[in-house]
């Protein structure tokens, strides 16, 4: 099975690294997923996007990210995100109350947060 090395990162903390067979994360010009070999490539995360990683054991990494970069190179892939929460660190019911009474900035980063979670608004 090919893989490649990710790493996800925000600035503040390293959320995940390790070997992973797939990365798909949101950029600014759309959807993009990485496989092992892809070109190399440097690409804007959009402000409350999500970002999955198949890992090579077969299990399913989800983040919300906010802000940053998605970095490709031919054997690896970097996420480097300005900030970022991994999936089961998101409380679903603070991220449900905030995309309901919050400006836009924040309600973008909750709705991320529960896309991130799995659930809906």
């Amino acid at each position: 099975m090919a893989e490649m090395t990710v790493q996800l990162v925000a600035v503040e903390r390293r959320l995940w690294s390790g070997t992973a067979t797939s990365v798909v994360a949101q950029t600014t010009e759309g959807e993009i997923g990485v496989l092992p070999g892809h070109e190399p490539m440097l690409g804007q995360l959009v402000e409350g996007g999500v970002v999955r990683i198949r890992t090579t054991d077969g299990e399913l990494v989800t983040a919300a990210v906010y802000g940053g970069f998605l970095s490709v190179t031919g054997s690896a892939v970097s996420v480097l995100a300005e900030d970022a929460e991994l999936s089961d660190e998101i409380d679903v019911e603070q991220a449900r109350s905030a995309a309901k009474d919050s400006d836009d900035l924040q309600r973008g980063r909750a709705l991320a947060a529960l896309r991130a979670a799995g659930h809906s608004a």
